[in-house]
């Protein structure tokens, strides 16, 4: 039968156990913001994750054994991603599907790698997650130097001459994507007007928003969230700040245009192409569709991960993890709901596809 656990964790992010058989004997999690303000994400892999574990163990497990699913809640902060990753690895985890927030993924890495934790992440884009990773860091995403190199000429080549603004709230993801986009765009012959910090969190972008428009600024470019983005769009448009908005896959959520409302039309955001879209989910799809869960943003990349890591587990003919990050990177292509999928030695997918999406009437949509 099935049961629900609650596990305390080592600091202030609490762990869930999900939904397992009791007698299964191999334990895997996902970890992500279950909670604060990015916890929209944390839903998405939770949802994700559940259903893989769900279609795996209805289909026999894996090697004969069932899978329990541990849920971490880092939310989003690095120490507690640390804490959490301990947590896991004292519960004998044998892989994660997760972090989210690359400054969460890349500590927690650090005691994953000490303590024989395997670690596909289904959204950690901050290149130093694989280029300083270990044996055992892998994404089913891509990396910012990919997405910047895309946004930075797109910005160049749609808007020359322009005035650009390039915010970014200091994250490692947030301030690595906004300082790619700059070199990518600086490269193809467009300099930024304004490159500007802000305060992750804040309610009141109001004086922000006044140097954007004294400096009449025309294109704004946010490397960060969709809580504090949408926030800011939404208090442009109150000062008639009509610039151009564009983001990154951090607005894949429609919690962006709860916040921004109207002000959000028009949005603009990199991300890879739909995977509902793809024939390879349309099976997934139609079982979350029944539950009226929308498989957007991370759902069926945390799906993929968990989805990968098994048929490697079998390939392998065993749970260990290095083994199987050895197999992760000589076999393939994995077929995944993504499509097929190909690692090269850092852990990193070798055809990354990454495409403009626009914000129209509350919903988002391929260009």
């Amino acid at each position: 039968m099935f049961r629900r656990t609650l596990v305390a964790a080592a600091a202030a992010g609490a762990l869930v156990a999900g939904s397992g058989l009791a007698q299964a004997q191999i334990r895997i999690a996902t970890a992500g913001p279950m909670t604060g303000q990015y916890a929209a994400f944390g839903a998405q892999m939770r949802a994700g994750a559940e259903q893989a574990v769900a279609d795996i163990n209805a289909a026999g497990g894996v090697l004969g054994q069932q899978l329990v699913l541990e849920i971490g809640d880092d939310a989003c902060d690095p120490r507690q991603a640390v804490s959490v990753a301990n947590s896991l690895a004292s519960r004998r985890v044998q892989f994660v599907a997760g972090h989210f927030c690359s400054g969460s993924s890349i500590p927690a890495s650090k005691v994953y790698a000490e303590e024989g934790v395997l670690q596909i992440s289904p959204a950690s884009t901050n290149p130093r997650f694989t280029d300083e990773g270990g044996w055992n860091t892998f994404r089913v995403c891509g990396r910012d130097d990919q997405q910047g190199l895309i946004a930075g000429q797109f910005i160049a080549k749609s808007f020359p001459g322009q005035r650009v603004a390039i915010l970014h709230d200091n994250s490692a993801y947030g301030k690595g994507l906004a300082d790619e986009v700059k070199k990518n765009m600086n490269a193809s012959g467009l300099q930024e007007t304004m490159y500007q910090a802000y305060v992750a969190g804040e309610r009141d972008y109001s004086a922000l928003v006044s140097r954007l428009k004294q400096a009449n600024i025309q294109v704004v470019y946010f490397g960060g969230y969709h809580t504090e983005a949408g926030l800011i769009v939404r208090q442009m448009r109150e000062q008639a700040v009509n610039a151009v908005a564009i983001g990154a896959d951090a607005l894949v959520t429609n919690e962006y245009w709860q916040i921004t409302g109207g002000a959000g039309e028009g949005t603009l955001m990199t991300f890879a192409s739909d995977p509902r879209n793809r024939p390879t989910a349309a099976e997934v799809v139609a079982k979350f569709r029944a539950k009226n869960i929308d498989p957007e943003g991370y759902v069926l990349y945390t799906y993929a991960a968990i989805q990968i890591w098994a048929d490697a587990v079998r390939k392998t003919g065993a749970t260990n993890p290095q083994r199987v990050a050895a197999t992760l990177k000589s076999g393939g292509p994995w077929q995944s709901v993504l499509g097929p999928i190909t690692f090269d030695g850092k852990g990193d997918v070798t055809v990354p596809d990454y495409v403009f999406y626009v914000w129209r009437n509350g919903t988002y949509r391929e260009m």
